[in-house]
């Protein structure tokens, strides 16, 4: 039986705010924005060519507004990827490697941190 993650909640406090980041700023596409109710808003995005989407709103999550760490994408190409969330205006880490990989790491405007890795290629 195959078993996909397919979607991860992340808390905030201003929908609209979270949203124009992950979509202006970080490149992610905005799939669904629907309120269900005065008290449920749920609003997916997805970073391009990901399987799994983040889901943000009013009435999707119970956990604090910031309290999520170690979201992670991977990418292609590290210093590009680098490049475009800085010319964005996001707040992004100089490139950091490490021995399983070269990354850098930013938060979104309530603090959910998020890691960009760009996977090293096997030596052989």
């Amino acid at each position: 039986m195959d078993c996909k993650l397919e979607l991860v909640a992340v808390p905030v406090s201003d929908v609209d705010r979270a949203k124009a980041f992950y979509t202006e700023q970080v490149g992610f596409v905005a799939d669904h924005d629907h309120r269900v109710s005065d008290d449920i808003r749920f609003v997916q995005l997805t970073p391009r060519g990901s399987a799994c989407s983040i889901a943000i709103g009013t009435g999707v999550s119970q956990a604090a507004p910031g309290s999520v760490e170690g979201l992670q994408v991977v990418v292609d190409d590290i210093e590009a990827a680098r490049a475009d969330l800085v010319a964005n205006g996001v707040e992004a880490s100089e490139v950091q490697d490490f021995p399983w990989g070269r990354f850098v790491f930013f938060s979104d405007p309530d603090g959910n941190g998020w890691a960009v890795q760009q996977m090293l290629k096997p030596q052989v």
